[in-house]
């Protein structure tokens, strides 16, 4: 997978006081969402916009492209 996260989100998201429990609560993310980050898969647009949003960051601070070494 080329796009990996650079920054581990849930522990990021807790910092700025976003529990998973309220995240849950607030319905900020699905369930499914939550366990893709907790095991780092990629997740939609509007979840990484999301995710910017809490942290108030750019996308280029959550994930960035690291090239396969298949070519």
């Amino acid at each position: 997978m080329p796009l990996v996260y650079k920054l581990d989100v849930l522990p990021a998201l807790k910092e700025k006081g976003y529990s998973t429990y309220r995240i849950r609560k607030d319905k900020l993310f699905s369930e499914s969402t939550v366990q893709k980050l907790r095991i780092k898969k990629p997740v939609s647009w509007e979840n990484l916009e999301m995710i910017c949003r809490l942290l108030e960051c750019q996308p280029g601070e959550v994930i960035e492209y690291v090239p396969d070494d298949k070519s």
